[in-house]
C-alpha cells in the first residue's frame, strides 16, 4: 500500500530510481576484502535486497553523447532527494559524500541498478557534480595486504569498552595502560601512518582489539589494520562517510572461539554490526527513515545492549525552500548480537504543523533535539546519561539544549537539567531568507561534548557536561540538580566546548575551540585547554592558545580544539585546529610535547597523506606505548586532511 501511495504521488520512473535507496540505503554494505583474497569480492551485503532490477528507461546505457551530473541527478534523481522520501538521503547529505563513495554506490552499491542505466563518464559526472570534487582515487594510499602470519589476536581483547575509554565515558587512562608518562613521552616517535584516499577529514576513532586498529574513513570504508604495520587484515565498505568511533565487544583474553563484533555507524544513519575477525556482516539497521538522520555518536556497549543516539543534519538545510522542520532526535537500545531494538526514546513529541512560514510554506513543530554525542553508563544507578541539541523549529522544548538520565533497561527518562531554555535554532538564522528562523533564533548552543560520570577521590559523583556556550557543568546524578557552572571559553555557533572532555584525579580538561562564526559575544576568545576542579569548578590551571601557532597556514588553521582530548594521571593530549598534536603535564598545564600534523607523510600504501587540523569526534588513542591520532578536518572552514598517525615510544 506505502509503494501504491508513492507510486500515485511520484510516479514510476523516479519511484525506481527512490527504490533503490529505499531498499537498501545510501550506507549499503557493499564489500568485504579478507587479508588473503586475491582480489575484492564485490558483492552485496547480507540481508540486504538489491535495488529494483527494472531499469529506467529514459537513461539509455548506450547515449551517444555524455550529459552533465547536473543534468542526470536534476532528470532522474532530485524528484526523491529532494523530497524528503524515507532512506533518500537529501543534498546536503549527499554533498558530505566523497565522490568515489558516489560513485561506488552507481556502480557496485546501493544504485547499482540505477547505475547500469548510465555511461561509466555519466557516473562519474554524477559523483563530481554532487560531491563538488574531482573522482581521482589515490590507489598508492591503500595499505598492503598482511601475510598469511598476521591475523586475529585472541590475547587481546579490547583496550578500552568504547570512545569514551571507560563506561563513564571519562577519556582518562591511566600511566600504566597507556604505557606513555612523563618520563618517555619525548621519546614518542612516528611509527606509521595511513592515508584515506579521496578524503579531506579523518574524524573517526579507531579500536584497538585482537592486535589491529578498527576504524572507519570518510569514502565509507572500514580498515582493520595490523597494528604493529599498518598492513590491512580486512576492509568492509559502505556507501557513504563513517565518522563514529568503532566500538569492539569484549571477549576472554586466550579465548580461541571468540566472535567479537565491531559497530559502528554512517553518516546517513545506518548502524552496523561486523565481525571483528573477519569484516563479515551480522547486522545493519537505519536508525531512523527521515531523510537528514545522521549517526556523529560512537554507540556504546553494556551488559549487551547497544545504545545508539540519533541525529540529524536538517538544522543545517532549513533555508526558506524547507518545509522546517520534522527530525526529533533519539536513543535507541539494540541487542548488541541481534539488532533487535529493545526501545527508542524521542526527546520530543511527534511534529505537528503549525501554521506557515512568511514563504508561505508549512511550519513544524516541535522538531530538533538531535543527539551528537555518546551516552555515559552508570552502573550503580542503573542509568545513562545523555546531553542533547538544540530545537529546530518553535515551540521550544524542555529537553533541548540539557542533560538527560535515561533508565538503561527501559528508556524512561528519570530527571532533565536543562543548561539553556528557548534555543530554537536553524541555519536561515544567519542567511538571508530567514523565514524557518525560529521566534527564539538562538543562540544555538547544543551539546556537542559528551558527558561524563565521575567519581572524586572523596568518592563523590558528578554528571559533567561540556556545552558550545562555553561552560561546563556539574550535576548530581542522583537529583539532576546543578552543582557548578564555570563558563570557561567564549562560546557560539562553531564554539565553546566542541566534543568531548575528560576527567581525573579531581581535575576536569575542558577542551575550547571558540572560532569566529560572525557573532558579537560580551565574552573573550578563549581557545586552548583548561583544568577545573571537579568540586568547585575553580581553574586549577589554564594553557590558552594563540595564532602564532598558524603563522603562514592560512585562514582555514584556527588555533581553538575542535577534537577530544585524552587524560591519564600525568599527560592531557589534545588535537587543536592548527594541526599540532600535544602533550600537557595534567598536574601543571605546561608543554611536554608537540607534534605538527599539518604537513605530508609517507603511508604504508606508499603514496603521500595530509594532515591537517584535527576535529570531531575522534581524540587521541593511548595504549601500551602507542598514541593514534587521525589528523584533517575538511569541515567548518578547517584544514583539511586525510591520514591517521600511529606513534609509539622507542
Amino acid at each position: 500500500m506505502q509503494l501504491l501511495k508513492l507510486g500515485r504521488r511520484f510516479g514510476a520512473l523516479p519511484l525506481v530510481i527512490c527504490l533503490g535507496w529505499m531498499t537498501a540505503g545510501v550506507g549499503t554494505a557493499l564489500a568485504v576484502v579478507p587479508a588473503m583474497a586475491p582480489a575484492p569480492e564485490m558483492a552485496p551485503a547480507p540481508q540486504m535486497p538489491p535495488a529494483s532490477t527494472s531499469a529506467p528507461t529514459a537513461a539509455p546505457a548506450a547515449a551517444t553523447a555524455t550529459r552533465s551530473g547536473e543534468t542526470i541527478y536534476r532528470s532522474y534523481c532530485a524528484t526523491c532527494h529532494e523530497a524528503g522520501m524515507p532512506r533518500a538521503p537529501v543534498p546536503y547529505i549527499l554533498r558530505l559524500q566523497p565522490p568515489a563513495a558516489l560513485y561506488r554506490a552507481l556502480t557496485t552499491g546501493a544504485m547499482r541498478a540505477q547505475g547500469e542505466t548510465l555511461q561509466d563518464s555519466e557516473r562519474r559526472a554524477v559523483a563530481e557534480y554532487l560531491s563538488g570534487r574531482k573522482l581521482n582515487e589515490q590507489s598508492d594510499l591503500e595499505p598492503p595486504l598482511c601475510g598469511a602470519d598476521i591475523g586475529f589476536d585472541a590475547k587481546a581483547p579490547p583496550a578500552f569498552p568504547g570512545w569514551g575509554l571507560t563506561p563513564e565515558n571519562t577519556r582518562y587512562v591511566s600511566t600504566a595502560a597507556a604505557g606513555i608518562g612523563r618520563a618517555n613521552v619525548g621519546q614518542l616517535k612516528l611509527q606509521w601512518a595511513v592515508g584515506f584516499a579521496g578524503a579531506t577529514r579523518a574524524r573517526s576513532e579507531p579500536a584497538i582489539a585482537g592486535g589491529a586498529l578498527i576504524v572507519g574513513s570518510a569514502d565509507g570504508t572500514i580498515y582493520a589494520l595490523d597494528l604493529a604495520s599498518g598492513c590491512k587484515r580486512w576492509v568492509f565498505q559502505v556507501g557513504s562517510e563513517v565518522r563514529t568511533g568503532v566500538v569492539v565487544s569484549p571477549w576472554v583474553a586466550g579465548d580461541a572461539t571468540a566472535q567479537p563484533l565491531a559497530y559502528f555507524g554512517d553518516v546517513v544513519g545506518n548502524l552496523y554490526a561486523v565481525n571483528a575477525r573477519t569484516g563479515a556482516l551480522a547486522w545493519r539497521d537505519r536508525a531512523d527513515l527521515h531523510p537528514s538522520t545522521t549517526l556523529t555518536a560512537a554507540p556504546v556497549l553494556h551488559d549487551g545492549l547497544l545504545y545508539q543516539a540519533v541525529s540529524s543534519l536538517e538544522e543545517g538545510a532549513a533555508d526558506g525552500t524547507h518545509e522546517c522542520c520534522t527530525f526529533r532526535g533519539s536513543l535507541i537500545a539494540y541487542d548488541a548480537r541481534t539488532g533487535e531494538r529493545r526501545w527508542q526514546t524521542f526527546m520530543t513529541e511527534p511534529p505537528t504543523q503549525r501554521g506557515k512560514d512568511t514563504n508561505g510554506r508549512p511550519k513544524w513543530g516541535p522538531s530538533g533535539v538531535a543527539l551528537w554525542n555518546s551516552p555515559a553508563i552508570d552502573t550503580q544507578r542503573g542509568l545513562l546519561y545523555i546531553a542533547t541539541g538544540d530545537n529546530y523549529s518553535d515551540p521550544v522544548t524542555a529537553m533541548s539544549d540539557a542533560v538527560v538520565a535515561m533508565d538503561l533497561k527501559t528508556g524512561k527518562i528519570r530527571w532533565v537539567y536543562q543548561a539553556t531554555a528557548n534555543d530554537g535554532w536553524n541555519v536561515s538564522c544567519i542567511a538571508p531568507d530567514r523565514a524557518n528562523c525560529p521566534e527564539s533564533a538562538g543562540p544555538d548552543f547544543d551539546f556537542g561534548a559528551s558527558p561524563i560520570l565521575m567519581q572524586a577521590t572523596n568518592g563523590k559523583q558528578y554528571v559533567l557536561a561540556g556545552q558550545k556556550s562555553g561552560t561546563a557543568y556539574a550535576i548530581d546524578p542522583d537529583t539532576g540538580q546543578l552543582v557548578w557552572k564555570h563558563k570557561v571559553g567564549r562560546g557560539g555557533i562553531m564554539a565553546g566546548i566542541y566534543f568531548g572532555m575528560a576527567a581525573g584525579d579531581d581535575r576536569v580538561y575542558v577542551p575550547v575551540n571558540d572560532a569566529a562564526d560572525g557573532q558579537t559575544y560580551d565574552f573573550p576568545d578563549s581557545p586552548g585547554l583548561y583544568a577545573l576542579d571537579l568540586h568547585t569548578g575553580a581553574f586549577v590551571w589554564k594553557q590558552p592558545y594563540t595564532d602564532a601557532a598558524c603563522a603562514g597556514r592560512g585562514p582555514a588553521c584556527g588555533p581553538g580544539i575542535n577534537a577530544a582530548v585524552t587524560a591519564t594521571d600525568q599527560l592531557v593530549f589534545a588535537g587543536a585546529g592548527d594541526g599540532w598534536l600535544r602533550a600537557h603535564d595534567a598536574a601543571t598545564g605546561a608543554l611536554l610535547w608537540s607534534f605538527d600534523t599539518a604537513g605530508e607523510f609517507k603511508t604504508v600504501g606508499g603514496g603521500l597523506a595530509r594532515g591537517g587540523s584535527m576535529g570531531g569526534g575522534a581524540g587521541p588513542v593511548l595504549s601500551n606505548g602507542y598514541l593514534i591520532m587521525p589528523s584533517g578536518y575538511g569541515f567548518a572552514g578547517r584544514m583539511p586532511g586525510n591520514v591517521m598517525l600511529v606513534f609509539k615510544v622507542q
